[in-house]
């Protein structure tokens, strides 16, 4: 049997119709950059995240990098985040001439360990970049408070967690901004690059959308010095067409995720009365995790990575670097060891296949090649406890 980690065929066929049709419009109006078609997708995605406000952008790192550009962040500025996510969180801040700052992470929920986070601000520090990492958001109200008492703006990167929620309230409606990505693997995808940014400052909002047109406003006259970070129709179409099934694509990708939890279990993978587990599944913290990743933890990762592919089962690393000893970043003086929680993660994370299309028989296939990658370690491969993976909040 082949187990794809996406296949984003099967999606596609379900609204092909539907795209169509909006490509078509936007095809027939030859209006292709902002317009209409973006003006509908912003206040669509706003709505959607319970926002006042949403600026469509070129991509989820240039969200970020307009937003960090709308705060005037630059040389002799600290911006805090955490190493264990994608460069463009990162890259954003060091673009500009900003300093990353590094948080560890909670290494259940693999977010920033906000309990770390106040020894980290300096009188340099201007913002937090909490990262909602595959589909779960971080624990938002301390690092909100913490914001607030020292005047600090917060950009919650949530590429990877449209629709999740904490606490009742949606991704990117709790910061000073949210950036979401519409990359074509993500839970709500374009067909190609595309992002958004959503606020609920109208003051901050209207600096973004000047900020995205070089800093015209009006055209051709130039206070600031912008980008070119203009969202298209074409995208803003697709992702508008496909924005009312997203949270039918969450459900199943929540069912799936109950699905694998249940048929590990019955294998006999995860912790049992002795308090070993062969593999260590991904837990739900807060309200509404969307699944962006299903991310099981385990401590021969590569050997079993490499047993899958060779089944037929398509997986994922996110992220096998992280940020602090990536090359670019040798300058910041960073070490192996330095984030230890982080680097463990980076070591013995895998991302399973999870999108809402597969069945039941694909999931119990992918569960029984693990099965059997650990019978062939003849059951006597290293194991993972829970006291050696701690949540900070324990």
């Amino acid at each position: 049997m082949q187990v794809p980690l996406l296949d984003l065929k099967a999606q596609y066929a379900t609204v092909k119709d539907e795209i169509f049709a909006a490509i078509g419009e936007v095809m027939e109006s030859q209006h292709f950059i902002l317009g209409p078609k973006v003006e509908e997708c912003e206040k669509a995605d706003a709505k959607y995240s319970n926002c006042q406000f949403a600026v469509g952008v070129t991509s989820g790192s240039d969200a970020l990098l307009a937003c960090l550009m709308a705060e005037n962040i630059g040389p002799g500025d600290e911006v805090i985040t955490t190493p264990y996510t994608f460069f463009a969180t990162v890259g954003a801040i060091s673009r500009l001439g900003a300093t990353p700052v590094f948080v560890d992470i909670d290494p259940v929920t693999y977010n920033i360990d906000f309990t770390r986070i106040a020894e980290k601000i300096t009188k340099k520090t201007r913002a937090i970049i909490p990262v909602h990492l595959y589909g779960q958001m971080a624990d938002m109200d301390p690092i909100m408070a913490l914001a607030e008492s020292h005047k600090l703006v917060v950009i919650e990167d949530a590429a990877q967690a449209i629709g999740s929620e904490y606490k009742g309230r949606r991704a990117g409606s709790i910061g000073h901004y949210g950036c979401f990505s519409f990359f074509p693997s993500k839970n709500l995808g374009a067909a190609g690059d595309g992002g958004m940014i959503v606020a609920n400052d109208a003051e901050r909002a209207e600096k973004l959308r000047v900020l995205r047109a070089h800093g015209s406003k009006p055209k051709y006259f130039h206070k600031v010095v912008g980008g070119n970070f203009r969202l298209d129709a074409l995208q803003a179409a697709i992702v508008s067409a496909k924005l009312p099934h997203l949270d039918n694509w969450t459900a199943g990708r929540q069912t799936n995720a109950k699905t694998y939890d249940r048929l590990f279990a019955e294998a006999g993978l995860v912790e049992t009365g002795s308090g070993k587990a062969k593999v260590l599944l991904p837990k739900v913290a807060m309200n509404r995790h969307i699944f962006n990743q299903y991310v099981i933890r385990v401590s021969e990762r590569d050997q079993l990575q490499a047993y899958l592919k060779n089944h037929g089962v398509g997986t994922e690393v996110y992220y096998p670097v992280p940020m602090h000893i990536q090359e670019c970043f040798a300058y910041l003086g960073h070490k192996a060891g330095d984030f230890p929680k982080s680097e463990s993660a980076a070591n013995e994370t895998l991302a399973l296949p999870i999108y809402p299309e597969l069945s039941e028989a694909q999931l119990r296939y992918v569960v029984d090649c693990v099965r059997d990658f650990f019978r062939t370690r003849n059951a006597g491969g290293s194991e993972l406890t829970p006291a050696t993976v701690q949540s900070s909040k324990a």
